[in-house]
């Protein structure tokens, strides 16, 4: 990669933005309202925005390895409030995708350094499905199986939060856990029963 192919690829961009809309930067400059927050992994394959066929202004977008939702990352939960507090998004998704390297150095015993206290949450997610996972012998099968639940307790752990319970009971927010297919490029919603969850986790961390 040539970084001076980035400004020429920046220059032609926005040159075709206004070609279709010669309003287009003016509008964007006036703020954002997205409907949707987007938390996805930080690989390169998978672009939030692309992969939607949205375009700028239309999602709120964090991403980390491995589209983890982790209570004491003070960036993720920044990002939630903001999005669900000031933005007022009323859609959360949680976009795991197949292929994921954090999820498979998760599955294994090898240590990796800093990322260990990353990887831990993940592998906290194969301990809460442990006899699910090693049921699985096919070892890809159980790869994108705990891709899966992963996206799946990021979903709990976001419905465990205040700004996403008080949002679900002033506005009807929802949550929803998809999985990026990066073989086919297909979207894969998970159907996670976001009211069934919070029904179910609500005696505990139930936040008035």
């Amino acid at each position: 990669m040539k970084i001076e192919e980035v400004f020429k690829n920046n220059a032609a961009w926005i040159k075709d933005k206004l070609s279709i809309d010669s309003n287009f930067f003016t509008e964007m400059g006036k703020g954002q309202s997205p409907e949707m927050l987007y938390i996805g992994c930080s690989d390169s394959r998978v672009t939030a925005e692309e992969v939607m066929g949205l375009g700028p202004g239309e999602v709120f977008v964090h991403r980390n390895i491995a589209n983890m939702v982790i209570s004491t990352d003070l960036n993720a939960m920044s990002v939630v409030e903001y999005a669900i507090e000031h933005l007022k998004v009323n859609h959360v998704v949680v976009c795991g995708h197949y292929g994921c390297g954090g999820v498979k150095a998760a599955m294994q015993s090898a240590d990796l350094g800093l990322l260990n206290p990353w990887l831990r949450n993940i592998r906290d997610v194969y301990r809460l499905h442990k006899d699910e996972l090693d049921s699985i012998a096919d070892e890809d099968k159980k790869y994108e199986r705990l891709v899966e639940l992963n996206v799946q307790e990021q979903c709990v752990n976001l419905i465990k939060t205040a700004a996403v319970q008080k949002a679900y009971r002033d506005r009807n927010l929802k949550v929803y856990g998809w999985v990026f297919d990066i073989h086919s490029g297909k979207l894969v919603d998970l159907n996670i029963d976001f009211e069934s969850i919070l029904h179910h986790i609500m005696e505990i961390y139930h936040l008035d």
